[in-house]
């Protein structure tokens, strides 16, 4: 018999059925409903008293439900006797708000780490999240993965003839910087000027792109103008192809508008959020090994770093 068991809320049920066959157990049986004004109900359907549990739930959209039912069921766990609780968080909601940059502004990266801790939660594993200093926001234990881990050999795979690693922004430079140390790979910088949330204007290239293979790097695709934005003037600075790596396939609003009408020419998404609909230019790597063999390191009392060396 195992010594912890592995739960999952609503937004990540297949993720969560792959890390349990990496793991070689089954996805606890718990029942998630709603009353008909919209409030979510939670039943744990078997015995989890004096069990470690993890719980498999993505802060993604509708994220009010999402993040709801996580708390919920961290509340449900707790009341029956779990003997720790683990949220396995692949994407990280409501992180894009992790300090005041706008008097009068809410620190929501801030508010929710207070909720998953005053819930119950005594550890919490997630990927890329959006500021490495959100794990600060914790008085409990945080594995904050590494993104690049999933991409790296996609990457290599591609064999591309001149390949460069850019930052889409200033703001993502330290994260392009890892990729570029990694693989070897030459750096260039996209210099944009954002006018208001959700719009970007790109604005100027720092490096040379002429005849190159660009390999944009992120952390977030939400609506994917950056993106399209950036592939378009690297095109017209003489870049060969571009294509991005983005550890969150956000994808909101007209994306895959944007994207099958852009000149980037392969977005690279993990399975931490489920794609909304399926689009030719988007490939989509598993994290589930990654995510499996961090709750057995955990289990065992194990470094999780040495995953990543």
């Amino acid at each position: 018999m195992s010594n912890f068991k592995l739960f999952s809320g609503s937004a990540n049920k297949k993720l969560t059925k792959e890390i349990g066959k990496h793991l070689n157990i089954e996805v606890g049986e718990a029942t998630l409903t709603k009353f008909s004004d919209g409030e979510i109900s939670v039943q744990i359907k078997e015995s989890v008293r004096g069990q470690d549990v993890f719980i498999v739930q993505a802060t993604c959209s509708p994220v009010n439900d999402t993040l709801m039912e996580l708390l919920i069921m961290v509340d449900a766990l707790k009341r029956s006797s779990a003997k720790s609780i683990s949220a396995v968080m692949p994407y990280y909601g409501y992180a894009r708000q992790d300090r005041k940059a706008a008097p009068r502004v809410p620190i929501t990266a801030k508010l929710t780490a207070d909720m998953l801790e005053k819930a119950g939660v005594h550890r919490v594993i997630t990927i890329d999240l959006h500021a490495a200093q959100i794990q600060g926001f914790f008085n409990i234990p945080v594995d904050n993965l590494f993104g690049s881990i999933i991409f790296i050999d996609y990457i290599k795979d591609k064999k591309l003839k001149n390949p460069v690693i850019a930052s889409p922004d200033i703001g993502g430079v330290a994260r392009a910087r890892s990729y570029a140390k990694k693989l070897n790979y030459d750096l260039v910088i996209v210099d944009k000027r954002r006018e208001k949330a959700n719009e970007a204007e790109v604005m100027n290239i720092i490096g040379d792109v002429k005849g190159k293979d660009i390999i944009l790097v992120d952390d977030i695709v939400d609506t994917a103008g950056t993106l399209v934005k950036a592939a378009h003037a690297l095109k017209e600075m003489g870049a060969n192809s571009v294509m991005a790596c983005c550890t969150h396939g956000v994808l909101s609003g007209k994306a895959y508008e944007k994207l099958n009408n852009g000149q980037l020419d392969e977005l690279i998404i993990s399975d931490t959020i489920p794609i909304k609909e399926k689009c030719d230019k988007i490939t989509v790597l598993n994290s589930s090994e990654m995510l499996a063999q961090t709750i057995q390191r955990i289990q065992n009392n194990e470094s999780v770093t040495t995953i990543f060396t």
